[in-house]
C-alpha cells in the first residue's frame, strides 16, 4: 500500500509525484475485491462504472502526458468514452485485468516522460494543445491531473460504499 507523502516533504517534484502515485494506488484499492459484475455496474444516473472510470484514468494519463506534453503520436485517444463522449465506456470484451494492465502501462509511460523533463518544461509542439502558442508547463499538467485523480477517487469512494458498504482508504 502506498502511503500519503510525508508532511516533511518540501520538494515540488517529489511532492507532486508522490501524491500522484498515492491517488493512482487509491483508485486501484477502491476496485480491489469488487466482483466483475460490480465493476461493470453503474449506480449513478450518468451511467459510468468503476471499471470505466479506471479506463478513463488510463486515458487521462495518455492524453495529458503522451499526447499533450510529449506530443507523441497516439492512435487511440478517446475509446474510454461512449461515441457521444458523455460517459466512460468499457467494451464487453475488455476484461478487468486488461483495463488494469492498460492503466498500469499508461502510468509507467507517464513516469518515464516526467523523469526526463523539468517541471518548468512546456508541452511540445504537435500534441494536444491548441492554439499552437498555448503550451502548459509540466508542473501545471501534473497539478491538473492530480486534481482529476482526487475528484475521481472521491467518486469511487461513494460508488464503493453503495456497492458493498466499504468505506475508508
Amino acid at each position: 500500500m502506498i502511503e500519503e507523502p510525508p508532511d516533511t516533504l518540501t520538494g515540488s517534484r517529489e511532492l507532486l509525484l508522490g501524491y500522484l502515485d498515492y491517488y493512482r494506488a487509491a483508485a486501484l484499492r477502491k476496485l480491489d475485491g469488487l466482483p466483475e459484475d460490480e465493476l461493470r455496474a453503474t449506480r449513478l444516473p450518468s451511467g459510468w462504472t468503476p471499471l470505466g472510470l479506471l479506463k478513463h484514468l488510463a486515458f487521462v494519463e495518455r492524453r495529458w502526458f503522451r499526447w499533450g506534453f510529449a506530443a507523441e503520436r497516439v492512435d487511440d485517444l478517446w475509446s474510454d468514452r461512449t461515441p457521444d463522449k458523455r460517459t466512460f465506456h468499457v467494451r464487453p470484451d475488455e476484461s478487468p485485468e486488461e483495463i488494469r494492465a492498460l492503466f498500469l502501462d499508461e502510468c509507467a509511460r507517464t513516469r518515464e516522460i516526467v523523469a526526463s523533463a523539468d517541471l518548468q518544461d512546456v508541452a511540445r509542439t504537435g500534441g494536444a494543445f491548441n492554439p499552437p502558442e498555448h503550451h502548459p508547463a509540466l508542473i501545471w499538467i501534473l497539478f491538473h491531473v492530480l486534481q482529476e485523480y482526487a475528484r475521481h477517487v472521491g467518486q469511487l469512494d461513494v460508488v464503493r460504499e453503495l456497492a458493498d458498504g466499504a468505506t475508508g482508504e
